[in-house]
């Protein structure tokens, strides 16, 4: 994470932290879906238990999010946890960050600070008077102090709000005043077309700047929905290699049932696995079709009862258009095997 490697993607379990099989269940949903990290809420000594049974049925690294009580961090990593995500200025007195950090340097565990606008420390919001932009990345900075002061430094920042313009600003702050790696993500987002603009603006604005490390896409949704937003705000930003569908918003001119066409291809090219950057277009007439979309790899557009299949604008052949996404699915095979 860091130092130029590619933008990783997070989630969190969601099932109860001492049910062994349903985190299991879900985390090999996750591994399967391309989430590259896991974090799990580590709140009792069941958890601990949990953690040492999935951590040799997974190849995910493994975050214990800890609140509180630094001998949950302590029992952690003696189970030999990836990470653990805390926040140095809620578990007690110095000795206790000191024990914390001793730990995870003798065994090589980094430690995600993780800052929320919602729980900031009480002279912060007497300062700024609200968890402003720079409250949020003051304390940040500031927690990484407190471990900096006792020898550790493999820390990763994450500074989150549920007020977009805040978190933008706030790893703003902090990609100016640390080398950090960064976590982004919009916190407490809520469902459906709300909470997915939210993230793609806060995240996305962030990584078009070339700040942020790793990301999570926070929705009241399934966790595999969050892991799914993300490939497609890094794949927009041309972070993610994989198959990208650019489809018309249609019109008048639009004679069959594109957007249905257009949700149908998604769900075929989620099974194909891709490690390259292909476009493949859907237009909805013979108009603008392949004119419009020439730059995609392959294409569709309508025409009439028919639809012409392209490749780079130019028509290769005519399909009915029913045919459309076995037309399409077996151009994008064929382009993958010429790449091989």
């Amino acid at each position: 994470m860091g130092g130029g490697a590619p933008v990783s993607i997070q989630s969190m379990l969601n099932t109860p932290s001492e049910d062994k099989e349903a985190c299991l269940e879900q985390l090999r949903s996750l591994e399967e879906c391309g989430c590259d990290i896991v974090r799990m809420a580590f709140n009792s000594k069941a958890a601990a238990k949990t953690l040492e049974y999935l951590l040799p049925r997974t190849k995910l690294p493994l975050v214990a999010d800890i609140h509180f009580d630094y001998k949950l961090a302590l029992l952690a990593a003696e189970v030999g946890v990836s990470k653990i995500r805390i926040n140095p200025g809620n578990i007690g007195s110095n000795e206790r960050i000191k024990a914390v950090a001793d730990i995870c340097r003798q065994k090589n565990i980094p430690i995600r600070i993780g800052i929320n606008g919602g729980s900031l420390e009480k002279r912060l919001l007497e300062k700024y008077g609200a968890p402003t932009a720079e409250a949020i990345a003051e304390s940040a900075v500031y927690n990484a102090e407190l471990l900096r002061n006792f020898d550790f430094d493999n820390i990763v920042l994450s500074v989150k709000s549920s007020n977009v313009k805040n978190m933008i600003a706030a790893n703003r702050i902090l990609a100016q005043q640390t080398d950090y790696p960064l976590h982004l993500g919009v916190t407490e987002t809520g469902t459906g077309n709300a909470a997915l603009v939210k993230s793609a603006i806060g995240i996305g604005s962030l990584l078009a700047e070339g700040i942020g490390d790793t990301v999570r896409v926070s929705l009241s949704e399934k966790v595999e929905e969050e892991v799914a937003a993300a490939k497609t705000i890094l794949k927009s930003l041309g972070l993610r290699k994989g198959i990208n569908l650019i489809s018309c918003p249609t019109c008048g001119r639009t004679g069959f049932d594109l957007i249905s066409k257009a949700k149908e291809l998604e769900s075929v090219f989620c099974n194909i696995p891709c490690d390259k950057n292909i476009d493949v277009a859907l237009m909805g007439c013979i108009v603008n079709g392949p004119g419009e979309a020439k730059e995609a790899d392959i294409g569709a557009a309508g025409a009439g009862d028919e639809a012409v299949i392209f490749r780079k604008g130019e028509i290769i052949r005519r399909v009915p258009i029913e045919r459309i996404t076995d037309a399409l699915t077996e151009e994008l095979e064929r382009l993958l095997k010429e790449d091989t």
